[in-house]
């Protein structure tokens, strides 16, 4: 047995408060880096029979080899006579195993090496397991860190056990990341590598807007108030379309809160992002018309409402036009995700316009119909009297055909 003292448990304790690797993970460690160096010494490649013990209470540890106890040893390495058996333990049987001590004299540089290598393997492993366990629990949750640094237009931020990387798509347009300040993350996706696994984090995903609401609002916490659709752009604007479980709360009024204090804690967190409260509705003609808020609509036209096309035409007043649609067509773009139906807009005067040039074109197809209908008619009649016309000429030459066959005869006579 090698004596190793009670400073290797103090600092498998130490490193358990400080990474929270776990004791007993070291000690295996530990435990396996022996049996390594062992092969290594003795040039054993495969042995299953061999294990090395740790005695915590002395502070030692050996490597063991275990045999089967035989009447006739046929394998040395595997076995052991009974007789060899019994120096070691007194009242063994033929058909037990006994452990025998084979820890070779000056291994300490050799197991030191070998124990060192697998020792920081294993920590690593355990540590790269660790932060890839407590990740994958924070997917698809908000987390806050700190701002590390700024590389390649990607943002570095520490949220703990790592830094996690931000992708320059998902952040917010026009935003200044200043190492060193806070910033609540949205946790995105975890990769696994073959060092620390690689956490993405978002600062523009629709989810970071759900959370801030279900922190300031307690209807949603509470289940009472539902948020049913988000749609985002973020660092522009963001609409969010909430129902309400009991008819005497009001959604919208729960989100703004009491003098808008809710909400603008909300826009506040979102650097003065716009935020369009929406009251959702199973009937898609209200739901399209609170999602186009704050323009006015005239009306909503379902043209299409299937598995595979959900359409619907709005028609909105002449001044509302452009504020419906929104600045490069964000408002009707937004409002398309929050209700997922395609939306075409017209004012008033256009959809009076495309009606007036129907109409005129109808118009216009109309006698254009009769006189065809006439030349057809001329055409038919023509014939007609073409025809007649071949008839009288084809009997007035058969008549004078008779007539001088009369007089041919009349002459002979």
């Amino acid at each position: 047995m090698i004596k190793i003292g009670t400073a290797l448990f103090e600092a498998c304790e130490e490193l358990e408060r400080e990474k929270g690797i776990p004791k007993e993970v070291l000690v295996t460690s530990l435990c396996d880096a022996m049996v390594t160096a062992y092969k290594k010494n003795m040039r054993i490649k495969e042995a299953d029979n061999i294990e090395a013990i740790l005695d915590e209470q002395s502070g030692e540890i050996g490597v063991f080899k275990t045999k089967l106890v035989v009447d006739s040893v046929e394998d040395e390495e595997e076995q052991i006579s009974l007789a060899e058996a019994k120096e070691i333990v007194e009242d063994v049987e033929v058909g037990d195993e006994v452990k025998i001590e084979v820890t070779p004299e000056q291994f300490g540089r050799i197991a030191a090496q070998a124990a060192k290598q697998v020792i920081t393997q294993r920590i690593r492993e355990a540590e790269k397991n660790l932060v890839m366990q407590e990740f994958l629990d924070k997917k698809g949750t908000l987390t806050t860190g700190i701002i590390q640094r700024v590389e390649n237009r990607n943002v570095i931020v520490n949220i703990g056990k790592c830094d996690a990387i931000m992708p320059y798509k998902e952040q917010i347009p026009g935003e200044y990341y200043k190492p060193g300040n806070r910033i609540r993350v949205f946790v995105l996706n975890v990769k696994e590598t073959t060092r620390l696994p690689q956490v993405i984090v978002s600062h523009a995903h629709a989810e970071i807007v759900k959370e801030l609401f279900e922190l300031e609002v307690p209807e949603i916490e509470d289940g009472i108030v539902e948020i049913k659709s988000i749609s985002r752009e973020a660092g522009y604007r963001t609409k969010i379309a909430v129902w309400s479980n009991d008819p005497e709360v009001d959604c919208v009024g729960a989100c703004i809160g009491p003098r808008g204090s809710r909400i603008q804690t909300i826009v506040s967190e979102l650097k003065n992002e716009k935020i369009d409260i929406v009251r959702y509705s199973e009937d898609p003609v209200e739901y399209i018309v609170n999602a186009l808020s704050p323009s006015r609509v005239v009306s909503v036209d379902i043209l299409a409402d299937d598995e595979y096309a959900h359409e619907a035409m709005v028609v909105v007043p002449d001044d509302q036009l452009s504020l419906a649609i929104g600045r490069d067509g964000q408002n009707v773009r937004l409002a398309h995700k929050l209700t997922g139906w395609r939306i075409d807009i017209k004012s008033v005067s256009q959809m009076e316009k495309a009606e007036a040039q129907r109409m005129q074109n109808y118009e216009e197809e109309e006698p254009q119909d009769d006189y065809e209908d006439e030349l057809q008619q001329d055409e038919l009649q023509q014939e007609i009297e073409e025809e007649m016309n071949q008839q009288a000429l084809d009997e007035e030459d058969f008549q004078q055909e008779e007539l001088a066959d009369e007089t041919s005869e009349d002459v002979e006579e």
